[in-house]
């Protein structure tokens, strides 16, 4: 499928050789050259012309001083969330960081303590784990269920896992989910806050995936699904994975219960990292004012990649199984039916497929037998991927 806009999404772009982590990293993660990566969560898009357009004029300019937070800025976060989500959250309550990632471990470091429980729901995004071991924190994991439609959230064990853990006092929610590509229905957020709320648990809610939703899906913000758990909230956004600039490093996080935002925004200025750099503003600006038209051609292509990866397994590795996929362009293959676990199953992909996937175990021990395969290229691409472990996997 060829692009249906002003917009290219269907020509390759060679990466190789611009340092970029998902190309020139592969070497070192997976240990051999030539490797097709289908893993790192960046697309190989160029983003929006506008975005670019914008950094161009910033770089003829020529002086790169110190920038300052602008309300303009905090506004189209807010305006974005407004039209895109219908969360009508006042640009106020808007604030600058460096990265998702990084206003996670801030948000452990602000609401919890040394040996508090954290809870995250399996397999989930590695850096879950780490910013609450790295910080002292105790990881409590409350697994997704897997049905034969899709994966859910277990809330009769979360419940368990509270009443065994009395330290718990977190949870940190990835919505729409990484890996399982679950784009959580209002009644689910509903029943999550719902849970928090009776047990005064804070909820760090990470919604860096929120604009990358199908035709057969709906995202709802968890600030609109459950208002009255403001005082327990902090939501994360960021336009890096929805316009393919994650290397800018523009993120913002939201509080609207003035308690939560004055405690967060004191441990930012004592870290000093609660800004963004001269160049992410201008590109953050630009996507939420002008981009919805390039994101909107890149959800059409995104979604005819999935089409053709649905198809390409049901018709030709009927053995890898993928649940449905609602958001995100990161999607959990099931390779168990082979039998394999994760290193041997890295093994095959790698050394004799010549393909690099997540390894299924880097997001909880539940992921054994899994790999996350990224679609956010080129059709032909994903092809080409596809057809090589087709063709190693015939061999089996």
């Amino acid at each position: 499928m060829g692009s249906t806009s002003k917009y290219d999404f269907n020509s390759p772009i060679n990466r190789r050789g611009t340092n970029s982590s998902k190309w020139d990293g592969a070497v070192k993660v997976f240990g051999k050259e030539g490797l097709l990566p289908f893993w790192v969560a960046d697309m190989d898009f160029r983003s929006a012309p506008e975005i670019i357009e914008s950094l161009r004029k910033k770089v003829e300019f020529g002086v790169f001083g110190y920038p300052i937070m602008t309300d303009e800025a905090k506004k189209s976060v807010a305006d974005w969330e407004r039209t895109r989500h219908g969360w009508d959250v006042d640009f106020k309550h808007v604030s600058f960081m460096p990265g998702v990632v990084a206003g996670l471990s801030v948000a452990v470091q602000t609401f919890t303590a040394p040996g508090d429980g954290i809870i995250i729901q399996t397999p989930v995004y590695p850096p879950f784990f780490q910013v609450i071991k790295d910080n002292g924190r105790v990881v409590v994991e409350n697994p997704l269920k897997e049905t034969d439609l899709r994966f859910e959230m277990d809330f009769e064990n979360l419940e368990r896992v509270i009443t065994e853990n009395k330290n718990v006092k977190a949870l940190i929610l990835c919505s729409p989910h990484n890996p399982v590509a679950r784009v959580w229905d209002r009644y689910e957020l509903e029943r999550l806050a719902s849970v928090c709320l009776r047990h005064d648990i804070m909820v760090i809610n990470d919604e860096i995936h929120q604009d990358l939703i199908y035709s057969d899906a709906k995202h709802t913000p968890l600030a609109v699904a459950a208002k009255e758990l403001s005082p327990l909230l902090v939501t994360l956004v960021a336009p890096s994975k929805t316009f393919n600039i994650a290397g800018l490093s523009a993120s913002a996080w939201i509080a609207e219960d003035p308690k939560v935002a004055e405690r967060l925004s004191r441990s930012f200025a004592t870290l000093h990292i609660g800004s963004i750099n001269l160049l992410a503003i201008a590109a953050l600006e630009e996507a939420y004012k002008n981009g919805a038209p390039w994101l909107e051609s890149a959800l059409k292509y995104l979604e005819g990649n999935r089409s053709f990866l649905e198809d390409f397994l049901n018709n030709k590795l009927p053995r890898v199984k993928m649940k449905h996929p609602e958001g995100t362009f990161i999607f959990w293959l099931d390779f168990r039916d082979y039998g394999f676990h994760n290193d041997e199953l890295q093994r095959i992909l790698v050394k004799e497929a010549g393909v690099a996937l997540n390894p299924g175990t880097n997001f909880g021990a539940n992921g054994d037998g899994f790999a996350r395969l990224n679609i956010g290229c080129s059709r032909s691409q994903l092809e080409e991927g596809l057809e090589r472990v087709e063709r190693t996997f015939a061999k089996l």
